[in-house]
């Protein structure tokens, strides 16, 4: 008797090797890239490369007031965009100027009311009690804006007639001229106060470029801000102002910041980086698998029915039965899911004809005695169905 000798299996290294780890990580890397990729063509192709602003002397846009400023321009009016109280003041110095303020967010209004000269503010403005002293708007919403007639006698409306106002309802104080009546107030307001005349309207979009060539919107802009003298136009600014910590006066909250917090951030971004790689490398390609044997659904129907059978299990039967037709019944029955007993025996008898209380006892009765009683009631079952379906 011989024994053989049989040679030992080849080894396979456990460890993972450089290829493996690439194939296992690839999918979660290419993926990553191209949810950036994504990201990043979803910003560049979504970025408005000019967006529009409101009320802004150059701008060209529907919403820009660029019309305007070349008309005013055109005669002989001198019109300087500023988007801070510092250059509006250092510019207004002189006094002898008129100060246009479409926006005055960012900005501090009771700084930017000590600047001298004529006002024309444009909108229930953040600061409106500082800049225009007196003027009040009602508080319960805007006036729709639409073309309106002045009916007053101040020379710059009726020169102008109707015009596209609406917005805030304004009123003034005592003594002042309110223009374009609104509900609850009026579209236009003007008064004098400190030497100096201030003008207030409800809305701007009679002066955009957009409205400017309607009714009489390009006459009542240029009477209102056209006065022979220098326009200061006050905007919103570009950049926010940093955000500053309550109290302080030099330091931003970005420079409060410690100097090592970019290097923490890099650090995160790395380990969760390194963390996806050890993922993607401890899961494992997906490992695909043939199914050794295909069932179909009559042979598993067929084998549920024997070993109820074979346990004698006919309430369970039955019940399973009366459930998937009650299931199927409710929606064509205009019934909601778990509707009432009444109302599903009511609702069936009501479209096959049958008798309610045959009805009643098929979907709700007591179990069948035996394996006859059970395909009675199996058939009972699909001739209901078979009944609604073809109504």
């Amino acid at each position: 008797m011989s024994l053989t000798t049989v040679p030992p299996a080849a080894s396979t290294p456990t460890s993972p090797t450089v290829r493996s780890a690439w194939r296992s990580s690839r999918t979660i890397v290419l993926l990553g890239a191209a949810i950036v990729l994504a990201a990043v063509l979803s910003v560049l192709l979504g970025r408005d490369p000019a967006p529009a602003r409101h009320l802004d002397p150059d701008d060209t846009s529907l919403a820009g007031s660029k019309a305007l400023a070349e008309l005013l321009r055109g005669r002989g009016v001198t019109v300087e965009k500023v988007d801070s109280v510092e250059a509006a003041a250092a510019k207004g110095a002189g006094g002898d100027r008129l100060l246009l303020i479409t926006d005055t967010t960012y900005l501090d209004h009771y700084s930017l009311a000590r600047v001298p000269g004529d006002r024309v503010l444009v909108g229930d403005l953040p600061g409106l009690p500082a800049l225009a002293p007196g003027v009040t708007s009602a508080p319960d919403g805007l006036a729709r804006t639409r073309s309106r007639e002045p009916e007053c006698d101040l020379p710059a409306a009726t020169a102008a007639g109707s015009a596209y106002l609406g917005g805030a309802r304004l009123r003034g104080p005592a003594g002042s001229t309110g223009c374009y009546p609104v509900e609850g107030g009026y579209a236009l307001v003007r008064y004098q106060y400190g030497g100096g005349t201030i003008t207030v309207v409800g809305d701007g979009s009679f002066m955009t470029n957009q409205r400017l060539a309607e009714d009489g919107n390009a006459a009542l802009a240029l009477n209102l801000i056209g006065t022979g003298k220098p326009v200061i136009w006050v905007v919103r600014p570009q950049t926010p102002p940093p955000a500053r910590l309550p109290g302080e006066s030099g330091a931003s909250l970005y420079d409060l910041m410690p100097g090592s917090i970019r290097w923490g951030v890099y650090m995160a971004i790395i380990a969760v980086a390194v963390t996806a790689f050890w993922r993607g490398r401890r899961l494992g390609p997906v490992v695909v698998e043939k199914l050794p044997v295909v069932v179909r659904a009559a042979e598993t129907v067929e084998g549920r029915g024997r070993l109820y059978r074979a346990r004698r299990a006919r309430e369970r039967a039955a019940d399973a039965l009366r459930a998937a037709t009650i299931d199927r019944l409710t929606p064509r029955l205009g019934l909601g899911t778990g509707a009432a007993r009444h109302e599903v025996v009511t609702a069936l008898a009501a479209r096959t004809g049958e008798d309610p209380h045959l009805v009643g006892d098929a979907l709700y009765g007591p179990p069948p005695p035996d394996d006859a009683g059970l395909v009675a009631l199996a058939r009972y079952l699909d001739s209901i169905e078979r009944t609604v379906s073809e109504l």
